[in-house]
């Protein structure tokens, strides 16, 4: 039986993403998990299906096929003033890349999951952080450079 992701394994397996040999401790401290959590949610990850299995990148930039890649530009109210928003940027996985950006956008995010659907749920929490005001989202077709 597949069961559905909940956020919390959405966010292990991005994390297990950029670094499948993480250890559990590291894990627990970046999902707000016990040590102990992590690992039983790791072993029905594996036993369910959802982690096949982990495998070696080199460093050729070759990305794996089943990620999705967004752009997410925001407008903020305070016009970068303060730091909450971005601290909370920073503690989600699927936000590859933070840029400051001058002109009509405050900040371009580059978000990279594993399901369109994983996108949206990004993309909710982050236009639902206190100083956010609107967003424009755009799905990458392909990359060039």
């Amino acid at each position: 039986m597949k069961r559905i992701l909940d956020p919390l394994d959405e966010r292990i397996i991005a994390e297990l993403r950029l670094n499948a040999r993480a250890a559990h401790a590291e894990l627990a401290a970046k999902v707000n998990l016990s040590r102990n959590a992590v690992r039983q949610r790791i072993e029905r990850l594996e036993r369910d299906g959802a982690i096949l299995g982990y495998t070696v990148l080199t460093g050729d930039g070759r990305h794996a096929a089943s990620q999705i890649n967004a752009v997410i530009f925001v407008y903020r109210y305070d016009r970068m003033r303060g730091e909450d928003v971005l601290q909370a940027l920073r503690a989600i996985p699927e936000v590859t890349q933070c840029d400051v950006m001058s002109g009509e956008f405050d900040l371009m995010l580059r978000v990279s999951a594993t399901s369109p659907q994983r996108v949206h749920q990004v993309w909710n929490q982050i236009s639902a952080l206190a100083g956010v005001e609107n967003t424009v989202t755009s799905f990458v077709l392909s990359s060039v450079v």
